[in-house]
């Protein structure tokens, strides 16, 4: 049987106002609880199963959402930002209002993010002890210190003294053509320290001028969405996930 919830949370919990204000659209009568007028705030339904209408448009119920977004640079990694275009702005579709980034990704890079409510989940990707592989498309600029994929393999030291788990670095392209060295390159790595890859280029004589999330754990960016668009996950996605995660 579904978790009985009361009106006023349902509604908010939908976008549809803060608790006060679903409170106040209830009273008003502007809320039908299966056909029929409800102005009880506290009235107990059951969400998916009874049906709630605002204004003569049903409100869906949605326990769980899964968004993936190919975040465009310029945007901030976060549920708000007093300053800056936030990654959930950008998710137009979404049913419910708790949706959050799982894990950052720098203001200036781009790439799969992650957004959902589901805590459990968004903790078993984000934890230190599961070692969730990303992997990362990179165009580094300068000279590179020689053996930087050996240091890369056996566990970069920082020069703060940050000691970091073995990563893996692929160069894909060298070219001198520019004005410096230029290289691209695919980074894999199992934890997602502060400017985690730009530092670990740093330390080899590297610098990042463009970075790109291709992939976190089985979930891989959908070549088709440009930046700034999003896509709910298939359940095959979620499935994929939740099992990466056990």
């Amino acid at each position: 049987m579904a978790e009985e919830m009361r009106l006023d949370r349902y509604l908010a919990e939908m976008k549809q106002g803060t608790r006060s204000q679903t409170g106040a659209l209830i009273r008003q009568g502007r809320v039908l609880v299966d056909g029929t007028v409800c102005r009880e705030a506290k009235k107990k339904i059951r969400p998916g199963v009874t049906r709630v209408s605002l204004d003569g448009s049903e409100i869906a119920w949605a326990r769980w959402e899964y968004f993936m977004l190919n975040k465009p640079q310029g945007v901030v990694s976060a549920t708000s930002d007093a300053h800056a275009v936030t990654v959930t702005q950008l998710i137009g579709g979404a049913l419910r209002k708790d949706l959050f980034p799982v894990g950052r990704l720098d203001i200036d890079t781009e790439g799969l993010l992650l957004l959902t409510n589901d805590g459990a989940l968004a903790h078993a990707l984000l934890s230190p002890r599961r070692h969730v592989d990303k992997v990362y498309f990179a165009r580094v600029a300068g000279t590179m210190h020689e053996g930087i994929g050996r240091r890369f393999e056996e566990g970069m030291s920082l020069p703060d003294g940050t000691r970091l788990l073995p990563a893996s670095l692929q160069i894909l392209r060298r070219s001198a053509q520019e004005k410096e060295p230029i290289c691209e390159a695919l980074v894999t790595v199992r934890e997602g320290k502060f400017h985690q890859i730009k530092r670990m280029f740093e330390a080899g004589g590297g610098r990042v001028v463009y970075l790109k999330r291709l992939s976190m754990g089985p979930l891989t960016l959908d070549e088709t969405l440009g930046p700034g668009e999003y896509r709910p996950l298939t359940e095959e996605e979620i499935r994929l996930l939740k099992e990466h995660t056990k």
